[in-house]
């Protein structure tokens, strides 16, 4: 390695993947992930195992597509160098071929709002982006083009990326939508799921905004939460009057 070694976020990034792989999100050697360093990005080599992967199998790039080091950078560095170069927001990336939203990838459609957590992915769908070949630029303009508003997509006959704003967050969103790809098929298998309207969902986007522990104060569309009861109480404040000048 040469260069910062980053030898931390190296190390993040192997334990991400290998907590996919034993979620059964990147089956095999399947799926990659990236994270933002000040100097561009670090990436999973190309079709490395994970349960072999060392700090130096995990590629550094710079955001005008060049690599460092002799391990070739996986074959979808250029959607996650697109993402990193167009999104300064993006952290974190993670490309899954997790096995039910792939599936519906497979069928090119978009996971419409059957669920108010399709909020996850930063609109009222998730949307599947046109078929490319694998690793080529017209995958990585098709996923841009997908993931506009978004921070999650189907990719068609191939799989999921999804973003975040650290890699924790960017894994944990991965998960989410294979979790709702699963719900979908099964509703689907049922019958034809009921789909939340425009305006429901413009509410629950707004109100996403403030959810988990990112609760925001004066925010209208926050969820109400209970009294806390151990809220330090704030001193009385006296008001002081002046004397008669």
């Amino acid at each position: 390695m040469t260069g910062p070694d980053h030898l931390d976020l190296r190390r993040a990034v192997i334990a991400a993947c290998r907590a996919l792989s034993r979620r059964g999100l990147i089956p095999g050697r399947s799926g990659n992930v990236s994270v933002r360093v000040p100097e561009g990005f670090l990436i999973t080599g190309s079709g490395i195992a994970y349960e072999a992967m060392r700090p130096e199998h995990v590629v550094a790039m710079d955001l005008d597509g060049g690599y460092r080091g002799a391990v070739l950078p996986s074959s979808e560095w250029r959607m996650h160098l697109d993402l990193m170069r167009t999104r300064p927001e993006v952290q974190a990336v993670v490309h899954t071929h997790s096995p039910h939203a792939t599936a519906l990838s497979c069928l090119r459609i978009d996971i419409p709002a059957f669920h108010y957590m399709v909020a996850v992915a930063g609109g009222p769908d998730i949307r599947c982006a046109a078929y490319a070949t694998f690793g080529t630029a017209a995958l990585s303009r098709a996923m841009l083009a997908a993931m506009e508003g978004r921070s999650a997509c189907l990719l068609a006959n191939h799989g999921v990326v999804a973003v975040g704003a650290s890699l924790a967050e960017a894994v944990e969103r991965a998960a989410e939508v294979e979790t709702l790809a699963r719900q979908y098929w099964i509703a689907r298998t049922l019958g034809q799921p009921v789909v939340l309207d425009a305006a429901e969902m413009a509410v629950v986007l707004a109100r996403f905004r403030s959810y988990g522990q990112r609760r925001q104060e004066n925010d209208p569309h926050a969820i109400e939460m209970p009294v806390r009861r151990d809220q330090p109480r704030r001193a009385n404040r006296r008001t002081t009057r002046a004397g008669p000048r």
